[in-house]
C-alpha cells in the first residue's frame, strides 16, 4: 500500500520533470486553454509510459519545488473529461494529499496516469490543438509526434523503485491517526474505522442530530494509510454510513434565493474495500436543482450584475446591498442551473473581485463553482 505523501516527496526530491513525472503550480480545467494543456500532458505521459504509472504533482513551485498547495479538488468525474477528448484514454485518478504545514483546506494534487498500452491521441479539436494530435514527453516538455510512432517502455524500473520507497508501515499509519484526531481536529468530533484489517478511515466535523439522523459540517475525511483526503468542505453538510465492507457519504448543499434557503442532496460517494488489499470509489450525482420563474431570475441576474459592478468600482454598498452580497454566489449558480449561461461567466469574473472585497462571500463563490463543475461534468 503506497503512502501518497511519501510518493510526492520522493518525486520532488529525486527527480526533475521527466518522461514519467510533471509538476504544476496549479491547473485550470474550467476553461478551454487550461483544459487543453492538461489533456496534452496526460496524453504525452500516457504515451511515454505504456507499462507503468506516470504522475502530475500540483501545488508546487517550479523553481525550487516549494510545496504551496492548491484548493481541495473533489471531482471524481475527471475520467469522463479524459474519455471525452482522448482516443485510447488512460486510466486517471486525482487525489488530494494533505501536508502538515499547509493551511486548512489546502492540499497537494496528485494525478496518476496509467496507459492502456495503445497510442493515446486527441479525439477532437480543443483550443489550438487539433483532433488526431499525438503527444510524447521529451524531458520536461510535451511535444507532438507522428501517430504511428512506437511506444517504448523505458521507465518501469525507475517508477517501481520510487513506489517501493513510498510503501506504508504501521508506524506511519498510527502517527497519522493520532495526528488527525488529537492535533488537526481536536476541536471537532472525530472518529475512525478499520476496514478489512488494512484500511483506516478517519473523519471529523461538527456533529448535529436532526430527527434521529446525524449530520456533519466542516467535514474532513481521510484514508490514513495512503495519506489521501477523501472529502473536505468548510460549508456543506453530509451524512456518513458504513458497514464492514464500505464507507459512504451523502453530501448536501444549501441553496436558494435570498433567505429562502433549503438543503438539496448533491452527491453520494461510496468507497468499497476488498479482501485483496484494493479499494474502489464510486460516486453518483443525485442533485435535482431548484427551478424558478425565468422572469424572476432575469431580474435576479441583472440585480447581481449591478451589485458586482458597484464592488468593482469601489462604490459603497447600502445595508440592503451588503445583505444581497451574501447570497450572490447562490443567485448566480441558480441562474446558471436554470439556463442563464451568462451566470457562469459572471461567477468567474467575480472571483478576483470578491477575493479582495469579502473573504466569506469569496469562499461561498468557490463552493458554488465546485457544485457547478460537478454538474457540468456529469
Amino acid at each position: 500500500m503506497i503512502n501518497k505523501r511519501l510518493l510526492v516527496k520522493n518525486l520532488l526530491a529525486h527527480n526533475d520533470e521527466n518522461s514519467f513525472y510533471d509538476k504544476k503550480r496549479f491547473i485550470s480545467i474550467g476553461e478551454k486553454e487550461g483544459k487543453a494543456k492538461f489533456l496534452k500532458h496526460v496524453c504525452a505521459l500516457a504515451n511515454s509510459n505504456p507499462k507503468n504509472n506516470s504522475f502530475i504533482v500540483i501545488g508546487v513551485e517550479d523553481e525550487d519545488n516549494k510545496i504551496v498547495g492548491v484548493d481541495f479538488f473533489d471531482d471524481s468525474k475527471i475520467q469522463n473529461l479524459v474519455n471525452a477528448y482522448l482516443d485510447n484514454p488512460p486510466r486517471i485518478s486525482y487525489e488530494n494529499i494533505p501536508f502538515p504545514h499547509l493551511p486548512e483546506g489546502k492540499v497537494v494534487g496528485l494525478v496518476t496516469i496509467r496507459s492502456n498500452g495503445k497510442v493515446c491521441a486527441l479525439r477532437k479539436n480543443i483550443w489550438k490543438y487539433y483532433g488526431g494530435a499525438v503527444f510524447f514527453r521529451e524531458g520536461s516538455i510535451s511535444l507532438p509526434k507522428a501517430y504511428d510512432i512506437e511506444l517504448k517502455d523505458i521507465n518501469s524500473d525507475k517508477v517501481a523503485t520510487i513506489e517501493q520507497h513510498a510503501r506504508n508501515n504501521i508506524e506511519l499509519t498510527l502517527d497519522g491517526v493520532i495526528d488527525f484526531i488529537n492535533n488537526r481536529h481536536a476541536h471537532l468530533t472525530s472518529n475512525y474505522k478499520v476496514f478489512k484489517e488494512q484500511f483506516v478511515v478517519c473523519w471529523a466535523g461538527n456533529e448535529k442530530k436532526v430527527k434521529g439522523d446525524t449530520y456533519y459540517s466542516r467535514v474532513d475525511i481521510e484514508l490514513i494509510n495512503e495519506q489521501v483526503k477523501l472529502f473536505y468542505s468548510a460549508l456543506d453538510e453530509i451524512t456518513i454510513t458504513y458497514n464492514d465492507d464500505s464507507f459512504s457519504t451523502l453530501e448536501y448543499v444549501q441553496l436558494g434565493l435570498g433567505k429562502q434557503q433549503k438543503y438539496y442532496p448533491l452527491e453520494e460517494a461510496t468507497i468499497t474495500f476488498s479482501e485483496n488489499g484494493n479499494y474502489s470509489i464510486d460516486s453518483r450525482l443525485v442533485f435535482d436543482p431548484p427551478q424558478y420563474d425565468k422572469k424572476t431570475l432575469f431580474h435576479v441576474l441583472n440585480t447581481n450584475n449591478a451589485l458586482l459592478q458597484k464592488i468593482e468600482k469601489n462604490i459603497r454598498l447600502t445595508p440592503t446591498e451588503k445583505l444581497d452580497l451574501l447570497y450572490l454566489p447562490d443567485a448566480y449558480l441558480i441562474c446558471y442551473l436554470n439556463g442563464f449561461e451568462e451566470a457562469k461567466e459572471q461567477m468567474e469574473h467575480a472571483r478576483p473581485i470578491l477575493k479582495k472585497a469579502d473573504e466569506k462571500v469569496y469562499l461561498s463563490l468557490k463552493e458554488s463553482l465546485r457544485i457547478l463543475r460537478k454538474v457540468r461534468y456529469n
